[in-house]
């Protein structure tokens, strides 16, 4: 048999899954040529890696029917928030319902889940979700509301744009402390790694969200809406110390600057 080289090794070995990978090991049992051993060993990584994140996905999808059945509920949609912080910029809430297959790679927090890979994976789940949507709600409506009730109302309103779609909801599945706005309520701790349509909920929202902006920095220079997405860094605070606040920003996020600029 006409030995090997490193890189048909390497190429066979990439994309090699358990069983031709151990027939691959079998092999080169007694090649020691220096390399060998490293590019197998990578190989073994990387479907160990691949079949841990195959388990991690799965406990999403099946955790969440498990807490459906334990409500005897057959539809379930999951909701999250992103920008409840931030100095300016909307409240964006997310909710989905997603079909039990197919099954979408790479679910997870979307703080969890790399910018480059976010909009990919978002774009997914609008093809596959049964119904999704992201509602905003405004910067002058958080100052208006506080942010209890302005969680409530967004909320409230995605529930009943998933229902406005023609979606029967049986349970709502939300990340973190209970709100108490829908009867169907029930809170997940860390629900946005735990759930599968959490997690999809809270990747639609950051992504809409960042998009928006992204745009935003373009209508409002000079304060990097499109690098800090209106989270309060260094640069963003400097910014309203030299320009002040503008149509974005929530006022009684930003009191302290204000109180500043007047001495």
């Amino acid at each position: 048999m006409q030995t090997l080289t490193i890189a048909e090794i390497k190429r066979l070995s990439a994309e090699a899954d358990e069983a031709e990978l151990s027939a691959l090991e079998r092999s080169l049992a007694g090649d020691h040529r220096v390399g060998v051993h490293k590019v197998l060993l990578a190989a073994r990584e990387r479907l160990s890696a691949g079949e841990a994140e195959r388990k991690r996905l799965a406990s999403l999808y099946d955790y969440e029917r498990e807490l459906a059945a334990s409500r005897g509920a057959r539809v379930v949609v999951g909701l999250d928030e992103v920008g409840r912080g931030p100095l300016a910029g909307p409240l964006a809430v997310g909710a989905v319902v997603l079909p039990e297959s197919p099954r979408i790679e790479g679910l997870n927090d979307s703080k969890q889940v790399p910018e480059s890979k976010r909009a990919s994976i978002a774009a997914e789940i609008r093809a596959y979700a049964l119904a999704w949507t992201v509602e905003m709600v405004a910067p002058h409506d958080i100052d208006a509301l506080g942010m209890t009730k302005a969680l409530k109302q967004a909320f409230g309103a995605a529930v009943a744009a998933i229902e406005r779609a023609g979606v029967a909801v049986d349970l709502v599945l939300l990340d973190g402390n209970p709100l108490r706005f829908d009867e169907r309520e029930l809170n997940v701790v860390k629900g946005d790694t735990a759930c599968a349509s959490i997690a999809a909920a809270s990747i639609l929202a950051k992504v809409e969200r960042d998009e928006l902006m992204v745009k935003m920095d373009a209508e409002y220079p000079g304060y990097g809406f499109a690098a800090n997405k209106g989270y309060g860094t260094q640069a963003h605070r400097d910014a309203i110390h030299r320009q002040g606040l503008c149509v974005l920003h929530r006022t009684s996020f930003c009191s302290e600057f204000i109180q500043q600029s007047l001495f």
